[in-house]
């Protein structure tokens, strides 16, 4: 069996996106997210799995995502993402093949080369697919994020067990 995954880092375009930039008056950038991709966030982290943003752009609507699914970790502006994900696992007394990565583009190669599971979504560039453990049967920003969080979580717990106890936490949390 693999090393039990404790970190996912996640590039947001492309990856948390469909990679399409919408740009409007004064500079405005638009981002669209897919909410099952926020409920496997949310899931993940209830079973201990922290997270991590590392994205060459920097966005108000990334920021407020990454705050509204309580994400511990963004780098944004990020040009040597090797270095940031290096010190990160520092930080967090992590290995390497503790990490899921999920990337797209060839900025993201470095990182995919060094973790313990490396995703990437359908449409990534092709050179990313060849370097990648697993690669998505859907799009970057259609839930690309949530289909690697179900098999992370499917190989770590009883999937459906854990998901049962997950909405009882949750129903008893808002009675």
């Amino acid at each position: 069996m693999s090393p039990k995954i404790k970190l996912m880092v996640l590039d947001v375009d492309g990856v948390l996106t469909d990679g399409k930039l919408i740009i409007g008056t004064n500079n405005t950038e638009l981002k669209a997210f897919h909410s099952q991709d926020g409920m496997g966030i949310t899931l993940a982290r209830h079973a201990g799995i922290k997270f991590a943003i590392i994205t060459g752009r920097k966005s108000d609507a990334v920021r407020r995502r990454a705050k509204e699914l309580s994400i511990e970790y963004l780098y944004e502006g990020i040009s040597d993402k090797i270095q940031v994900f290096e010190n990160l696992l520092n930080e967090l007394n992590l290995r390497q093949q503790e990490v899921c990565f999920i990337g797209d583009d060839i900025n993201d190669l470095l990182i995919l080369k060094k973790v313990g599971l490396a995703c990437a979504p359908m449409d990534a560039v092709d050179m990313v697919k060849r370097h990648v453990h697993y690669v998505t049967k859907r799009p970057g920003g259609e839930g690309a994020v949530r289909e690697v969080i179900d098999r992370i979580l499917n190989e770590q717990f009883d999937y459906d067990d854990f998901v049962l106890k997950f909405l009882q936490n949750k129903i008893e949390v808002k009675q």
